[in-house]
Protein backbone atom coordinates (compact mmCIF):
# COMPACT_ATOMS: atom_id res chain seq x y z
CA UNK A 1 0.00 0.00 0.00
CA UNK A 2 0.94 3.48 -0.74
CA UNK A 3 1.90 5.65 2.27
CA UNK A 4 -0.76 8.96 2.74
CA UNK A 5 0.82 12.27 3.30
CA UNK A 6 -1.30 13.86 6.18
CA UNK A 7 -1.26 17.30 7.72
CA UNK A 8 -3.15 19.32 9.83
CA UNK A 9 -3.29 22.36 12.44
CA UNK A 10 -3.59 21.49 16.20
CA UNK A 11 -4.50 23.43 18.98
CA UNK A 12 -1.43 23.91 21.56
CA UNK A 13 -3.41 23.28 24.89
CA UNK A 14 -0.74 24.02 27.63
CA UNK A 15 2.76 25.23 27.96
CA UNK A 16 4.96 24.09 31.03
CA UNK A 17 8.44 24.03 32.58
CA UNK A 18 8.53 19.98 32.03
CA UNK A 19 6.04 17.76 30.30
CA UNK A 20 6.10 13.89 31.26
CA UNK A 21 5.12 11.02 28.79
CA UNK A 22 3.91 7.72 30.93
CA UNK A 23 2.39 7.84 34.22
CA UNK A 24 3.90 4.56 35.61
CA UNK A 25 5.97 4.18 38.67
CA UNK A 26 8.98 6.01 37.11
CA UNK A 27 6.42 8.87 35.40
CA UNK A 28 4.86 9.52 39.26
CA UNK A 29 7.92 10.13 40.57
CA UNK A 30 9.25 12.30 37.68
CA UNK A 31 5.98 14.14 37.94
CA UNK A 32 5.56 14.32 41.64
CA UNK A 33 9.13 15.48 42.05
CA UNK A 34 9.25 18.12 39.70
CA UNK A 35 6.21 19.72 41.29
CA UNK A 36 7.64 19.85 44.60
CA UNK A 37 11.08 21.44 43.11
CA UNK A 38 8.46 24.29 41.80
CA UNK A 39 8.15 23.80 37.78
CA UNK A 40 4.88 23.65 36.12
CA UNK A 41 4.06 20.04 34.89
CA UNK A 42 1.70 17.98 32.55
CA UNK A 43 1.94 14.47 32.75
CA UNK A 44 0.32 12.03 29.61
CA UNK A 45 -0.98 8.74 30.38
CA UNK A 46 -2.44 6.44 27.83
CA UNK A 47 -4.46 4.38 29.70
CA UNK A 48 -7.61 4.49 32.14
CA UNK A 49 -4.87 5.15 35.47
CA UNK A 50 -1.44 5.97 37.01
CA UNK A 51 1.18 2.84 38.22
CA UNK A 52 1.28 0.85 34.59
CA UNK A 53 2.35 -2.48 35.47
CA UNK A 54 1.52 -2.44 38.86
CA UNK A 55 -1.82 -1.54 38.65
CA UNK A 56 -3.10 -2.12 35.03
CA UNK A 57 -0.85 -4.79 34.16
CA UNK A 58 -1.83 -6.44 38.03
CA UNK A 59 2.10 -7.29 38.53
CA UNK A 60 1.46 -8.32 42.24
CA UNK A 61 4.84 -7.27 43.66
CA UNK A 62 6.64 -4.01 44.28
CA UNK A 63 10.68 -5.72 44.04
CA UNK A 64 13.71 -4.54 44.85
CA UNK A 65 12.64 -2.26 47.59
CA UNK A 66 15.90 -2.81 50.03
CA UNK A 67 19.41 -4.25 49.74
CA UNK A 68 18.28 -6.09 52.69
CA UNK A 69 19.57 -3.85 55.30
CA UNK A 70 18.64 -0.36 53.58
CA UNK A 71 15.89 0.89 51.96
CA UNK A 72 17.55 2.03 48.73
CA UNK A 73 13.67 3.35 46.86
CA UNK A 74 13.98 6.13 49.40
CA UNK A 75 12.59 9.40 49.23
CA UNK A 76 8.98 9.16 46.84
CA UNK A 77 9.78 5.47 46.94
CA UNK A 78 9.57 5.35 50.77
CA UNK A 79 6.35 7.22 50.56
CA UNK A 80 4.47 4.86 48.18
CA UNK A 81 6.34 1.78 50.16
CA UNK A 82 4.82 3.30 53.55
CA UNK A 83 1.12 4.18 52.01
CA UNK A 84 0.67 0.44 50.27
CA UNK A 85 1.29 -0.76 53.53
CA UNK A 86 -0.74 1.25 55.51
CA UNK A 87 -3.87 0.40 53.04
CA UNK A 88 -3.12 -3.13 52.81
CA UNK A 89 -3.04 -3.37 56.76
CA UNK A 90 0.62 -4.88 56.77
CA UNK A 91 1.61 -6.14 60.55
CA UNK A 92 3.40 -3.52 62.46
CA UNK A 93 7.26 -3.41 62.28
CA UNK A 94 6.99 -4.11 58.55
CA UNK A 95 10.83 -2.08 58.26
CA UNK A 96 13.47 -1.22 55.60
CA UNK A 97 15.30 -4.80 55.47
CA UNK A 98 12.03 -6.25 53.10
CA UNK A 99 12.48 -5.80 49.77
CA UNK A 100 9.46 -7.08 48.28
CA UNK A 101 5.91 -5.43 48.86
CA UNK A 102 2.53 -7.28 47.55
CA UNK A 103 0.27 -5.04 46.41
CA UNK A 104 -3.23 -5.27 45.22
CA UNK A 105 -3.62 -3.13 42.19
CA UNK A 106 -7.12 -0.70 43.43
CA UNK A 107 -5.44 0.41 46.40
CA UNK A 108 -1.93 1.34 44.23
CA UNK A 109 -4.43 2.66 42.26
CA UNK A 110 -5.75 5.43 44.69
CA UNK A 111 -2.38 6.13 46.23
CA UNK A 112 -1.11 7.47 42.98
CA UNK A 113 -4.24 9.56 41.70
CA UNK A 114 -3.90 11.06 45.55
CA UNK A 115 0.21 11.78 45.24
CA UNK A 116 -1.09 13.41 41.82
CA UNK A 117 -3.36 15.28 42.53
CA UNK A 118 -1.90 16.80 46.15
CA UNK A 119 1.08 17.86 44.12
CA UNK A 120 -1.04 19.94 41.80
CA UNK A 121 -0.24 18.47 38.76
CA UNK A 122 -2.12 19.14 35.35
CA UNK A 123 -2.69 15.72 33.91
CA UNK A 124 -4.56 13.83 31.70
CA UNK A 125 -5.64 9.82 31.36
CA UNK A 126 -6.41 8.21 27.64
CA UNK A 127 -3.88 10.57 26.34
CA UNK A 128 -1.59 8.85 23.66
CA UNK A 129 1.79 10.49 23.21
CA UNK A 130 2.34 9.99 19.20
CA UNK A 131 4.91 12.08 18.13
CA UNK A 132 6.92 15.09 18.96
CA UNK A 133 8.21 18.30 17.43
CA UNK A 134 11.45 19.53 17.95
CA UNK A 135 13.06 23.40 17.43
CA UNK A 136 16.90 22.08 16.41
CA UNK A 137 17.86 18.83 15.82
CA UNK A 138 18.86 18.08 19.88
CA UNK A 139 16.30 19.93 21.04
CA UNK A 140 12.33 19.05 21.51
CA UNK A 141 9.68 21.37 21.68
CA UNK A 142 6.55 20.02 21.45
CA UNK A 143 5.05 16.38 22.11
CA UNK A 144 1.99 15.54 19.92
CA UNK A 145 -0.93 13.86 22.02
CA UNK A 146 -3.75 11.93 20.79
CA UNK A 147 -7.44 11.83 22.58
CA UNK A 148 -11.26 11.36 22.28
CA UNK A 149 -11.36 15.40 21.57
CA UNK A 150 -8.78 14.77 19.05
CA UNK A 151 -4.73 15.84 18.52
CA UNK A 152 -3.29 18.35 20.49
CA UNK A 153 0.58 19.49 21.61
CA UNK A 154 2.04 20.42 24.97
CA UNK A 155 4.76 22.74 24.91
CA UNK A 156 7.66 22.26 27.38
CA UNK A 157 11.04 23.69 28.04
CA UNK A 158 12.37 19.93 29.62
CA UNK A 159 10.99 16.41 28.61
CA UNK A 160 11.28 12.96 30.79
CA UNK A 161 10.42 9.89 28.55
CA UNK A 162 8.67 7.57 31.00
CA UNK A 163 6.63 5.38 28.51
CA UNK A 164 9.54 2.44 29.09
CA UNK A 165 9.93 1.65 25.75
CA UNK A 166 11.61 5.23 25.05
CA UNK A 167 9.32 6.38 22.77
CA UNK A 168 10.16 10.18 22.86
CA UNK A 169 13.97 9.31 22.94
CA UNK A 170 13.61 7.07 20.11
CA UNK A 171 11.12 9.78 18.12
CA UNK A 172 13.88 12.34 18.39
CA UNK A 173 16.57 10.28 16.75
CA UNK A 174 18.51 8.82 20.18
CA UNK A 175 20.46 5.74 19.61
CA UNK A 176 19.74 2.70 21.30
CA UNK A 177 19.30 -0.96 21.81
CA UNK A 178 17.23 -3.45 21.85
CA UNK A 179 17.47 -7.27 23.02
CA UNK A 180 19.86 -9.60 23.01
CA UNK A 181 22.83 -10.19 20.01
CA UNK A 182 20.09 -11.51 17.85
CA UNK A 183 17.67 -9.14 19.05
CA UNK A 184 15.37 -11.49 21.12
CA UNK A 185 13.80 -10.13 24.10
CA UNK A 186 12.98 -11.53 27.43
CA UNK A 187 9.34 -13.17 27.55
CA UNK A 188 6.39 -10.92 28.92
CA UNK A 189 3.59 -12.18 31.04
CA UNK A 190 -0.29 -10.98 31.33
CA UNK A 191 -0.59 -10.96 35.19
CA UNK A 192 -3.89 -11.96 36.47
CA UNK A 193 -5.98 -11.86 40.19
CA UNK A 194 -7.58 -15.20 41.31
CA UNK A 195 -10.00 -15.80 43.97
CA UNK A 196 -10.96 -18.69 46.48
CA UNK A 197 -7.34 -19.52 47.50
CA UNK A 198 -7.39 -21.77 50.76
CA UNK A 199 -3.60 -19.48 51.86
CA UNK A 200 -4.27 -20.72 55.76
CA UNK A 201 -5.03 -23.97 54.86
CA UNK A 202 -2.43 -24.58 52.46
CA UNK A 203 0.23 -27.62 53.69
CA UNK A 204 3.36 -27.56 53.73
CA UNK A 205 4.64 -29.09 50.05
CA UNK A 206 7.38 -28.83 47.38
CA UNK A 207 7.51 -25.70 45.61
CA UNK A 208 5.55 -25.60 42.19
CA UNK A 209 8.37 -24.59 40.09
CA UNK A 210 9.44 -28.61 41.13
CA UNK A 211 6.04 -29.79 40.67
CA UNK A 212 5.39 -27.83 37.28
CA UNK A 213 7.66 -30.38 35.27
CA UNK A 214 5.51 -33.19 35.85
CA UNK A 215 2.53 -31.33 34.80
CA UNK A 216 4.61 -30.12 31.62
CA UNK A 217 4.87 -34.30 31.12
CA UNK A 218 1.48 -34.35 31.65
CA UNK A 219 0.45 -32.36 28.64
CA UNK A 220 -1.14 -29.59 31.04
CA UNK A 221 0.69 -26.82 29.22
CA UNK A 222 0.52 -26.02 24.96
CA UNK A 223 4.35 -25.21 25.87
CA UNK A 224 7.11 -26.31 28.14
CA UNK A 225 7.16 -23.14 30.48
CA UNK A 226 9.45 -24.30 32.76
CA UNK A 227 9.74 -21.04 34.82
CA UNK A 228 6.72 -20.31 37.12
CA UNK A 229 7.86 -16.65 39.49
CA UNK A 230 4.27 -18.17 41.15
CA UNK A 231 0.85 -16.58 43.03
CA UNK A 232 1.36 -14.01 45.45
CA UNK A 233 -0.60 -13.83 48.63
CA UNK A 234 -2.54 -10.42 48.21
CA UNK A 235 -5.40 -10.88 50.64
CA UNK A 236 -7.21 -13.02 52.78
CA UNK A 237 -8.57 -15.40 50.01
CA UNK A 238 -6.95 -13.58 46.70
CA UNK A 239 -3.85 -14.21 44.43
CA UNK A 240 -1.94 -11.79 42.48
CA UNK A 241 -0.23 -14.20 39.49
CA UNK A 242 2.43 -13.62 37.54
CA UNK A 243 2.49 -16.76 36.03
CA UNK A 244 3.01 -17.84 32.31
CA UNK A 245 5.17 -16.06 29.18
CA UNK A 246 4.08 -14.99 26.09
CA UNK A 247 7.42 -15.60 24.16
CA UNK A 248 7.91 -13.43 21.06
CA UNK A 249 6.22 -10.34 22.14
CA UNK A 250 7.76 -6.84 21.08
CA UNK A 251 6.49 -3.98 23.03
CA UNK A 252 6.72 -1.90 20.62
CA UNK A 253 4.72 -3.22 17.80
CA UNK A 254 0.67 -2.96 18.43
CA UNK A 255 0.31 -6.22 15.92
CA UNK A 256 2.72 -7.72 18.40
CA UNK A 257 1.35 -7.11 21.68
CA UNK A 258 -2.21 -8.07 20.17
CA UNK A 259 -1.20 -11.41 19.38
CA UNK A 260 0.76 -11.58 23.07
CA UNK A 261 -2.80 -10.81 24.99
CA UNK A 262 -4.83 -13.14 23.15
CA UNK A 263 -1.76 -16.25 24.22
CA UNK A 264 -2.21 -14.63 27.86
CA UNK A 265 -5.22 -15.12 28.10
CA UNK A 266 -5.76 -18.52 26.60
CA UNK A 267 -3.04 -19.85 28.86
CA UNK A 268 -5.01 -18.62 32.17
CA UNK A 269 -6.99 -21.88 31.26
CA UNK A 270 -3.96 -23.79 31.52
CA UNK A 271 -2.52 -22.27 34.78
CA UNK A 272 -5.87 -22.92 36.81
CA UNK A 273 -5.96 -26.53 35.72
CA UNK A 274 -2.09 -26.75 36.70
CA UNK A 275 -2.84 -25.47 40.07
CA UNK A 276 -5.86 -26.97 40.86
CA UNK A 277 -5.23 -29.95 40.20
CA UNK A 278 -0.99 -30.57 41.54
CA UNK A 279 -0.94 -27.97 44.52
CA UNK A 280 -2.92 -28.07 47.44
CA UNK A 281 -4.97 -25.22 48.62
CA UNK A 282 -5.84 -23.93 44.90
CA UNK A 283 -8.75 -26.72 44.27
CA UNK A 284 -11.63 -24.12 44.81
CA UNK A 285 -9.55 -20.87 42.81
CA UNK A 286 -11.36 -19.13 40.18
CA UNK A 287 -9.95 -16.23 37.68
CA UNK A 288 -11.27 -13.03 38.90
CA UNK A 289 -9.00 -10.93 36.32
CA UNK A 290 -6.35 -10.44 33.74
CA UNK A 291 -4.16 -7.46 33.74
CA UNK A 292 -5.39 -4.67 30.92
CA UNK A 293 -1.89 -4.13 30.09
CA UNK A 294 0.63 -6.70 28.93
CA UNK A 295 3.40 -7.21 30.98
CA UNK A 296 6.69 -6.14 28.89
CA UNK A 297 10.18 -6.61 30.23
CA UNK A 298 12.12 -5.49 27.67
CA UNK A 299 11.99 -3.39 24.71
CA UNK A 300 14.25 -0.33 23.58
CA UNK A 301 17.69 0.15 26.04
CA UNK A 302 18.35 4.35 25.48
CA UNK A 303 22.03 4.61 24.87
CA UNK A 304 23.03 7.79 27.02
CA UNK A 305 25.92 9.53 27.96
CA UNK A 306 27.26 6.45 30.30
CA UNK A 307 26.04 3.05 29.28
CA UNK A 308 25.49 0.93 33.28
CA UNK A 309 27.15 -2.53 32.58
CA UNK A 310 27.21 -5.81 34.10
CA UNK A 311 30.86 -4.87 35.41
CA UNK A 312 29.30 -1.69 37.27
CA UNK A 313 27.13 -4.64 39.09
CA UNK A 314 30.14 -6.98 39.59
CA UNK A 315 32.13 -4.33 41.17
CA UNK A 316 29.45 -2.47 43.04
CA UNK A 317 30.19 0.84 40.76
CA UNK A 318 29.87 4.18 42.86
CA UNK A 319 29.89 7.03 40.47
CA UNK A 320 31.07 10.76 41.07
CA UNK A 321 27.26 11.86 39.39
CA UNK A 322 25.51 8.75 41.14
CA UNK A 323 21.71 9.31 41.61
CA UNK A 324 20.36 6.56 43.51
CA UNK A 325 21.65 2.72 44.46
CA UNK A 326 19.95 -0.44 43.71
CA UNK A 327 20.48 -4.13 44.59
CA UNK A 328 18.13 -6.15 42.54
CA UNK A 329 19.69 -9.32 41.06
CA UNK A 330 20.24 -9.75 37.30
CA UNK A 331 16.73 -10.71 36.09
CA UNK A 332 16.59 -12.01 32.30
CA UNK A 333 13.37 -13.93 31.88
CA UNK A 334 14.17 -16.21 29.03
CA UNK A 335 12.96 -15.49 25.10
CA UNK A 336 12.15 -19.04 24.39
CA UNK A 337 10.51 -22.24 26.13
CA UNK A 338 13.47 -24.18 26.01
CA UNK A 339 14.92 -26.04 28.72
CA UNK A 340 18.50 -24.31 27.59
CA UNK A 341 16.85 -21.29 28.15
CA UNK A 342 15.70 -21.75 30.92
CA UNK A 343 18.86 -22.78 32.44
CA UNK A 344 20.51 -19.84 31.25
CA UNK A 345 18.35 -17.70 33.14
CA UNK A 346 18.69 -20.02 36.53
CA UNK A 347 22.00 -19.41 36.19
CA UNK A 348 22.47 -15.57 35.71
CA UNK A 349 19.89 -15.25 38.45
CA UNK A 350 21.81 -17.40 41.24
CA UNK A 351 25.28 -15.95 40.01
CA UNK A 352 24.84 -11.92 39.92
CA UNK A 353 23.16 -10.94 42.92
CA UNK A 354 24.06 -9.69 45.63
CA UNK A 355 24.84 -10.07 49.73
CA UNK A 356 22.68 -7.89 52.34
CA UNK A 357 23.77 -4.14 52.31
CA UNK A 358 25.28 -4.53 48.16
CA UNK A 359 24.46 -2.26 45.80
CA UNK A 360 25.96 -0.54 42.24
CA UNK A 361 25.11 3.23 41.67
CA UNK A 362 23.08 4.47 38.96
CA UNK A 363 24.91 7.63 37.41
CA UNK A 364 22.95 10.78 36.26
CA UNK A 365 24.55 10.23 32.89
CA UNK A 366 22.27 7.04 32.14
CA UNK A 367 19.36 9.29 32.10
CA UNK A 368 20.40 12.04 29.71
CA UNK A 369 20.18 10.10 26.11
CA UNK A 370 22.83 10.68 23.51
CA UNK A 371 22.38 13.76 20.52
CA UNK A 372 19.70 15.35 22.98
CA UNK A 373 19.58 18.33 24.91
CA UNK A 374 16.24 18.94 27.04
CA UNK A 375 15.05 15.23 26.60
CA UNK A 376 15.58 13.00 30.28
CA UNK A 377 14.65 8.86 30.15
CA UNK A 378 13.47 7.11 33.52
CA UNK A 379 12.30 3.96 34.14
CA UNK A 380 13.48 0.20 32.10
CA UNK A 381 14.78 1.96 28.97
CA UNK A 382 17.46 3.76 31.17
CA UNK A 383 21.23 3.92 29.44
CA UNK A 384 22.13 0.44 29.92
CA UNK A 385 23.04 -2.86 28.86
CA UNK A 386 20.87 -5.74 29.12
CA UNK A 387 21.92 -7.59 32.19
CA UNK A 388 21.62 -4.26 33.98
CA UNK A 389 18.29 -3.33 32.14
CA UNK A 390 16.88 -6.75 33.76
CA UNK A 391 17.60 -5.11 36.88
CA UNK A 392 16.65 -1.64 37.36
CA UNK A 393 13.37 -2.46 34.96
CA UNK A 394 11.60 -3.39 38.25
CA UNK A 395 9.21 -0.71 40.22
CA UNK A 396 11.54 0.19 42.58
CA UNK A 397 14.31 1.16 39.95
CA UNK A 398 11.60 2.98 37.94
CA UNK A 399 10.55 4.62 41.31
CA UNK A 400 14.50 5.64 42.06
CA UNK A 401 14.93 7.26 38.47
CA UNK A 402 11.81 9.47 38.12
CA UNK A 403 12.49 10.98 41.36
CA UNK A 404 15.90 11.90 40.08
CA UNK A 405 14.99 12.49 36.84
CA UNK A 406 12.36 15.01 37.97
CA UNK A 407 14.19 17.05 39.94
CA UNK A 408 17.12 17.55 37.07
CA UNK A 409 14.45 19.03 34.69
CA UNK A 410 12.83 21.44 37.34
CA UNK A 411 16.06 22.41 37.83
CA UNK A 412 17.41 22.51 33.90
CA UNK A 413 14.22 24.51 33.41
CA UNK A 414 14.53 27.17 36.18
CA UNK A 415 18.09 27.55 35.60
CA UNK A 416 16.76 27.62 31.38
CA UNK A 417 19.40 25.28 30.86
CA UNK A 418 19.79 21.81 28.94
CA UNK A 419 20.35 18.33 31.00
CA UNK A 420 23.78 18.78 31.15
CA UNK A 421 23.80 21.66 32.39
CA UNK A 422 22.63 21.81 35.64
CA UNK A 423 25.32 21.22 38.98
CA UNK A 424 25.21 17.56 39.86
CA UNK A 425 26.61 18.40 43.12
CA UNK A 426 23.19 20.25 43.83
CA UNK A 427 20.60 17.74 42.09
CA UNK A 428 22.59 15.32 44.55
CA UNK A 429 21.74 18.00 47.34
CA UNK A 430 18.12 17.98 46.51
CA UNK A 431 18.02 14.27 46.19
CA UNK A 432 19.38 13.58 49.77
CA UNK A 433 16.73 16.36 50.85
CA UNK A 434 14.01 14.35 49.15
CA UNK A 435 15.13 11.29 51.39
CA UNK A 436 17.27 9.33 48.51
CA UNK A 437 19.78 6.91 49.09
CA UNK A 438 23.18 8.29 48.48
CA UNK A 439 25.85 6.94 50.94
CA UNK A 440 28.22 7.66 49.22
CA UNK A 441 27.77 11.64 49.39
Amino acid sequence: MPNLQYSREIPVRSSVDVFIAGGGPAGVCAAVAAARQGASVFLAEGHTCFGGMGTAGMVPAIMGLSDGVNLVADGIGREIRDKVVTAQGYPAGYDDRYSTVNVRSEPLKLIYDEMILDAGIDFLFQAQVISIEKSSSKKLSHAICSAKSGLFAVEAKIFIDCTGDGDLAAWAGAPYEKGDKEGRLMAGTLCSLWADIDWEGMPQQKHAREIITQAIEDGVFSLPDRHLPGIFNIGEHLGGGNIGHVFDVDGTDERSVTQGLTWGRKTMREYERFYKEYLKGYEKMQLASTGSLLGIRETRRIMGDYVLCLDDFKTRAVFADEIGRFAYPVDIHASDASAESYAQFEKEYTTFRYKAGESYGIPYRTLIPKELDNLLVAGRCISSDRYIQSSVRVMAGCFITGQAAGIAAAMAAHGSTDTRGISVKELQKRLKNTGAFLPNL
